[in-house]
């Protein structure tokens, strides 16, 4: 598998040279040439990869032979992303205008003769290195084959039609589930009832051949199909095979496919059939579309079963929702690994071992391969120790046959385009049983450069290829079991590493390392080689503390693509933070000690992420930010309360920005345009007051919560603004009795809206009716809302989401509610638990005696509705408002519930409501002492107070 990893390698970085980028570049600094000799070479070594990776060849000397290919794939990147650098750094000099910085630079290590001195040698080490190892693949008797890589790959031996159903456990509810789908008709009233295909999707070993099988040969089959089939299809979908095996006949390879279409035709014409294709792994419509009209003249009620792993194939065959299949339960999983590991009755003899065993099949999550492979293992081995060694051993360590678990993950590896396998690599920098983020993963594998354009002139978002590469490691069905077996997909070990208090040494080969758990010896172990392109802490809370070991870092791994500092506790960034030219991804999120960041971090043309998020010290952001014009992500918190305008006006590169716990922050931009930000969210900034959204030409998402004091009418309600919003999530606008006009400025692209805790809300705007792409509409914690029906987009409306709106959950509530037929064709409805009136109490505040008396834990709603206030000078208001400020309130454990310090939670106050509910953060009220004289004197305000009983 080492070959397969660095052919990988080898591929991903031929892809960058052929790119429209580094044609320019190249071309700009008169290396084109360079660069078209070291990708011919480098095309001729992918060949010879191809070859070792096929004859799985293991000596030592190859094994060195693919070290170096790595390594000078390496260090090739290194030079080609200097250029790109450089290229950059010319670009910030000219946009200056300063001839102060255009002489620093022309002196400076950057200076464009010496630059291409220095990178003229390497490029020709690099060629050197490339030639040699070209020359030294021949000696191995490696011969170049330049076929796609995708056609490499470990075959599956063919599959059968038969099987002893006494051998199956746990799947007779399987087997009856897909009968039951086989005997429906066609979903499709007036589609193509002649045919109907069934597909059942799952990884590898769970048993989706052995399930067909036993639908197969079920004697209800015999009664419902007068034509039964079975072709395995595995790894080359050839349409013609296929047929031969259809037809089932000799002396037919001599046939052309228009003699074979015939035959198949009249074999099946008229006839109720049961085709099965087992493990099908193609993908390409257009062949299946082919096959499919060609046996699509049988009688009516004819079906084909599908089995595969992608959940991809599944939705482009079926014609229905794909069976997915799931492991064993834990009682049947023992069964199955007592009847391999023990002959007939053997078991009641040895129950020490049974007991073992029932740990054994733990690590096997329901798989049947891995518990038949494990416990053939076991068979007819009675030693203890042999028993407690395969408990304690991880599954990948132990011998294995080629029918076995492991051989059957590695064909969904190996199966995988290279770009994949790459991409796959790097969920071993997660420990066992850690979740990860999906957009931190992403991140990382942008920030690394394996994420390509698909495009040939970069203008595919690479966000959103990394996030089909997610989608279809996904549908492959890799990640949803067996996290423990990544390790196994991990052909070159010495590359990443996850440090833990086990690790006692780090290979010189290590390029990628994540710290896992705080190792005292940590600061040793790090490798002296400058080969370390990643460090990454996964796990949550878990950061760097020494700022001595941080120095380190950057000057001993100048070529880092992706440093993670988050939860970090060191109270200064260096400057010398500026030597990482190669830096991609920054992430320096959650420290709660840093206050300053130094300006040299702009210096960093390279940096595409960087998130100072949750850096709730942080005094200032560092000057020139708008230096950083590669940024795509930046995510900001900041005690500043005006952020200059002109430095993200030149991101033109900007995509995603985030304003996160920005406590003192007032305004957001004014006039400067940020054409190319896609995605914007604020969150807890509680003193913000307005936020234009005419700057934005391109945003498509956009999410703003807690923030309390922003005004969302100002600057935006003027006119209706043409915006191409798709996404919309407002949260926590307690004021606001009506939505913001300007959301219908989105009415032919909004897709999502949420809309939560509106606690004066009562109707919806007549435009939301006018929504003619909305798909997902959600109410949440909306207490007054009640009538939502005249303007709801019901034709395109496919999820629609009601909780915490007590009257709309009632006439909302399925099957009875007063609203429910009209809802009730929706897709996906989601309604919570409606309050029934009963439900409710109304309390006279005017009673002195009830501060005393009543308790507020009890309670799980509390709505506020105060009296109208009354009239008075502006003089009286203004002179009330600032008593009650200076009156303090009394503070609940999580919240304060009037009076309190800005930001700390919602106030009381005349003409307004309050909703306090459990999950929220004020979800208790514990007042006591002087805090009952202010309550008191609060709620004597109120005219009553409802109550929900918890």
């Amino acid at each position: 598998m080492a070959e397969s990893f660095v052919f990988d390698v080898a591929d991903s970085l031929l892809g960058k040279l052929t790119s429209y980028a580094y044609e320019e570049v190249s071309g700009a600094y008169g290396v084109y040439e360079d660069f078209q000799r070291i990708k011919d070479t480098l095309a001729i070594v992918r060949g010879l990869l191809l070859d070792s990776e096929h004859k799985n060849d293991q000596r030592h000397g190859l094994r060195e032979w693919l070290r170096q290919i790595q390594c000078i794939c390496s260090d090739a990147e290194d030079v080609f992303n200097g250029f790109e650098f450089q290229d950059k750094r010319k670009q910030v000099v000219e946009a200056s205008g300063s001839t102060r910085t255009k002489v620093r630079h022309f002196f400076s290590s950057s200076n464009p003769l010496a630059f291409r001195l220095r990178m003229a040698h390497r490029i020709k080490e690099i060629r050197n290195r490339l030639d040699k190892v070209a020359a030294d693949g021949t000696k191995f008797g490696l011969m170049r084959i330049d076929v796609d890589p995708g056609h490499i790959v470990q075959k599956r031996e063919l599959t059968h039609s038969h099987v002893d159903a006494l051998d199956v456990i746990g799947r007779e509810k399987d087997r009856d589930e897909i009968i039951k789908l086989l005997m429906l008709p066609h979903p499709q009233g007036d589609g193509d009832k002649s045919l109907c295909v069934i597909p059942i999707v799952g990884i590898g070993g769970l048993g989706k051949t052995t399930l067909a099988k036993l639908v197969f040969n079920d004697e209800r089959m015999d009664q419902s199909f007068k034509l039964r089939m079975w072709v395995c299809v595995s790894d080359d979908f050839d349409i013609k095979k296929i047929i031969i095996k259809i037809i089932n006949s000799e002396n037919l390879n001599n046939l052309d496919i228009e003699q074979l279409q015939t035959r198949l035709r009249h074999k099946l014409s008229r006839q109720k059939f049961l085709l099965v294709l087992d493990d099908v792994r193609n993908d390409d419509r257009a062949k299946w579309i082919e096959l499919k009209d060609l046996i699509k003249v049988g009688a009516a009620g004819s079906k084909i079963l599908v089995t595969t792993r992608s959940n991809s194939i599944s939705s482009m065959m079926g014609d229905v929702p794909p069976y997915l299949l799931k492991g064993l339960s834990p009682k049947d999983c023992l069964s199955l690994f007592v009847k391999w590991a023990f002959k007939e009755g053997e078991e009641t003899k040895y129950p020490n071992l049974v007991d073992i065993g029932k740990e054994i099949v733990k690590k096997c999550r329901g798989v049947p391969l891995a518990v038949k492979t494990l416990g053939s293992s076991l068979f007819s081995k009675l030693d203890l120790n042999k028993w407690v060694f395969v408990r304690d051993s991880e599954l990948w360590n132990l011998e294995q046959k080629k029918d076995d678990i492991l051989p059957a993950l590695k064909l969904s590896y190996d199966q995988m385009p290279s770009y994949l396998r790459q991409c796959f690599a790097y969920f071993s920098l997660y420990p066992k049983d850690c979740s990860f983020d999906s957009f931190e993963i992403q991140t990382l594998w942008i920030a690394l450069g394996l994420v390509h354009s698909h495009s040939r002139n970069g203008s595919e978002k690479l966000e959103d290829v990394a996030r089909e590469y997610m989608d279809e490691l996904h549908s492959r069905s890799f990640l949803h079991e067996f996290e423990d077996l990544i390790r196994l997909c991990l052909p070159v070990q010495k590359e990443f590493v996850a440090l833990d208090l086990h690790t006692h040494n780090i290979s010189k080969q290590v390029r990628h390392i994540s710290v896992v758990e705080n190792n005292p010896q940590g600061h040793v172990l790090f490798p002296k080689s400058r080969s370390v392109r990643t460090l990454l802490f996964p796990i949550k809370g878990l950061g760097l503390a020494s700022e001595t070991l941080l120095d380190i870092w950057i000057s001993r791994y100048k070529y880092l693509r992706y440093l993670d500092l988050s939860n970090s506790s060191f109270d200064i960034l260096p400057n010398s933070i500026a030597k990482l030219e190669h830096l991609r991804a920054l992430d320096l999120s959650d420290n709660r000690k840093i206050k300053n960041i130094p300006s040299s971090i702009c210096n960093l043309q390279n940096l595409e992420f960087l998130s100072f998020s949750g850096c709730t010290e942080l005094e200032t952001l560092p000057e020139g930010l708008g230096n950083l014009i590669s940024l795509r992500q930046l995510i900001i918190s900041t005690k500043q309360s005006v952020l200059p305008n002109n430095e993200f006006a030149r991101m033109n590169h900007l995509r995603t920005l985030g304003f996160d716990c920005c406590h003192n922050l007032k305004f957001l931009f004014s006039k400067d345009q940020l054409p190319s930000l896609e995605t914007l969210f604020v969150v807890s900034c509680g003193s913000l007051e307005s936020l234009p959204l005419n700057i934005f030409p391109k945003l498509h998402t956009l999410n703003i919560s807690g923030c309390r004091y922003l005004n969302l009418l100002l600057n935006n309600e003027s006119s209706i603004l043409t915006l191409r919003l798709k996404y919309i999530h407002l949260e926590g606008f307690y004021d606001l009795l009506a939505l913001p006009r300007w959301i219908e400025g989105s009415a032919n692209t909004l897709e999502t809206l949420i809309i939560e805790k509106f606690l004066d809300l009562k109707i919806l705007p007549e435009f939301l009716a006018t929504m003619s792409h909305l798909k997902r509409l959600y109410f949440l914690q909306c207490p007054l809302l009640e009538n939502i029906l005249s303007n709801l987009p019901l034709t395109s409306l496919e999820d629609l989401r009601i909780d915490g709106c007590p009257g709309l959950c009632r006439k909302c509530k399925p099957q009875s509610g007063e609203y429910w037929p009209i809802i009730a064709h929706i897709k996906s409805v989601s309604v919570g638990e409606p309050i029934a009136d009963e439900e409710y109490e109304v309390i006279d505040l005017l009673q002195a005696s009830f501060i005393q008396t009543f308790d507020f834990q009890n309670y799980y709603y509390l709505f506020m509705r105060s009296r109208k206030k009354k009239k008075g000078t502006e003089k009286k208001r203004k002179k009330k408002k600032k008593k009650k400020q200076e009156a303090g309130g009394h503070r609940g454990r999580t919240g304060s519930f009037s009076g309190g310090k800005k930001g700390e939670g919602s106030r009381p106050s005349f003409g307004k409501t309050l909703l306090i509910r459990k999950d929220h953060k004020m979800m208790r009220l514990n007042w006591s002492g002087k805090g009952m004289c202010n309550l008191e004197r609060q709620l004597r305000q109120c005219k009553s107070l409802w109550v929900q009983q918890e």
